[in-house]
């Protein structure tokens, strides 16, 4: 599915010519240069690889680094692949911006949901807690309570709802329209709320 790479830059809203007010979220998308081209002959399928953003030479590896001076490329900070049936109109070098996209249409969105570090089960699974609120359980109050039994099979399953990491995970916001484009800064504004916290770099596809 073809798509473009962006930077979510924050939330905003603007009203329409009737009054109503629509809370948007501002994509800086692109410019995407055209890194790769992969083809079922060479590769055994077919995709374009975008690279966004700039990276310092002092940064790279020095395989990637020659690859991009192969082609006079600026090095991308961000590579990504995506998967398209017929690759016969991209070439190396090529750019993509917004035009890419229209107002009015629906796309789909992905990145990286906001870290909140470790959390304990109330925060991360909506547990209610253990015990009451009176002396002598203070130290329980948040705590997960049992996790399996003692006498079989004398060990915790798999999968247990348990204090961990929370967020940080890929999520995907389906059919969010387009509301306005800037072309002149390279900005869309999509209806809504995006995942990912501000500077982070989502995925945005055509649906």
């Amino acid at each position: 599915m073809a798509g473009l790479l962006g930077k979510k830059l924050g939330m905003s809203n603007i009203f329409t010519a009737d009054g109503n007010r629509i809370p948007v979220t501002m994509i800086e998308v692109g410019p995407c240069k055209v890194t790769n081209v992969r083809t079922v002959e060479r590769d055994g399928y077919t995709a374009i690889q975008l690279g966004y953003g700039e990276k310092k030479e002092s940064k790279t590896i020095k395989p990637v680094l020659g690859y991009f001076k192969k082609h006079n490329l600026t090095i991308s900070r961000t590579l990504k692949e995506f998967r398209i049936d017929d690759v016969s109109p991209y070439k190396i070098g090529d750019e993509l911006n917004t035009s890419f996209f229209a107002e009015g249409e629906f796309i789909k969105v992905r990145g990286l949901s906001k870290g909140k570090g470790f959390q304990g089960v109330m925060k991360r699974h909506g547990f209610s807690g253990v015990g009451g609120t009176t002396h002598g359980q203070s130290d329980r109050l948040r705590a997960p309570g049992s996790i399996g039994s003692s006498s079989y099979p004398s060990r915790v399953f798999k999968g247990q709802r348990m204090a961990g990491r929370q967020g940080y995970e890929s999520v995907t916001v389906q059919n969010l329209k387009i509301v306005k484009i800037v072309p002149e800064k390279n900005i869309i504004l999509v209806k809504g709320a995006v995942p990912g916290s501000i500077n982070s770099i989502i995925e945005l596809h055509k649906k």
